[in-house]
């Protein structure tokens, strides 16, 4: 038979008489009654039907019961104390919140939001990736999509100007040289799952028709297909802005010279009419800077 939980009171007042093994110290930190805390400690006792304490002749020890349920009571009272805090603290901000690709996330903000945080660390940042799952109702302040830039009701900046490309490891390049499309073929093409202009698209512009784009491995983010490329796994089409770390620290090379204008590319959006937080628009302010610069 289930266990009611018993009032929070009694278990505040056994976790502090535990910390202390002295019912007179307890009493001082719970403002109480000595005599308030032994009865409220022989309820919880009863409550629980087992004994908590050792009632000594000169003090108190806990029981092995009490000693299993010491560290309970304590952690569900400390997470109790800091979701209050979170929640309800007049002095709380709001986090800028942002739902949008965990690729982009992994290859461009991320190396980058440790200036954000430098520039302005009392302000939180909460990204949620979403992979194809788009959630409507989210209160986001920002969503990162990858697409062409319209999307009713909304505002969308564009972030990226990507060029497409194949892009492996430098150890697959050396096994097998790649010094035109015709090469690829026979090597394992990593593919990226809901892009348009995938290895079809690249291929089919370079006039290669010997190469059946349907085979190779899929997966449903670009970061996955980066990392099979860096492991030798096959050959990824990059999109230029999330790669270029990888191709600065030689663990991906681009064998070839041809590079197509992706149509597509990464859109910061917010729906339209929606009066941004000033922590969000410090955010965007700072990212906006971050374009115009380069970065």
């Amino acid at each position: 038979m289930q266990k009611t939980l018993p009032p929070l009171n009694w278990l505040r007042t056994f976790e502090v008489s535990a910390r202390y093994l002295n019912f007179t110290k307890a009493a001082q930190e719970l403002h109480l009654t000595q005599g308030a805390v032994s009865q409220q400690i022989r309820l919880l006792e009863r409550h629980l039907g087992v004994a908590l304490f050792k009632r000594l002749p000169r003090g108190i020890a806990l029981t092995d019961e009490g000693q299993s349920y010491l560290p309970v009571v304590q952690d569900s009272i400390s997470r109790l104390a800091a979701a209050t805090t979170e929640l309800f603290s007049q002095s709380q901000r709001v986090p800028v919140k942002i739902r949008g690709s965990l690729s982009f996330f992994m290859t461009w903000l991320a190396p980058r939001i440790r200036d954000f945080n430098a520039q302005h660390p009392d302000i939180d940042i909460r990204y949620t990736s979403t992979l194809w799952v788009k959630d409507v109702e989210a209160d986001d302040d920002f969503e990162i999509r990858w697409g062409s830039g319209e999307w009713a009701g909304h505002l969308s900046q564009r972030l990226s100007w990507d060029e497409l490309f194949p892009v492996c490891s430098p150890e697959l390049l050396k096994q097998h040289p790649i010094n035109s499309p015709q090469d690829l073929q026979g090597l394992t093409l990593l593919h990226v799952m809901g892009y348009e202009e995938g290895w079809g698209y690249w291929l089919s512009l370079m006039n290669e028709d010997d190469i059946d784009p349907s085979h190779g491995i899929q997966v449903d983010n670009v970061v996955s297909a980066l990392k099979l490329a860096e492991l030798g796994t096959g050959v990824a089409l990059a999109r230029s802005a999330m790669v270029e770390d990888a191709l600065a620290e030689g663990r991906l090379v681009a064998p070839l010279p041809e590079r197509l204008p992706a149509s597509e590319s990464f859109y910061l959006v917010r729906k339209s009419g929606k009066k941004l937080a000033p922590d969000a628009a410090l955010f965007l302010d700072w990212l906006e800077r971050e374009l115009r610069e380069g970065g």
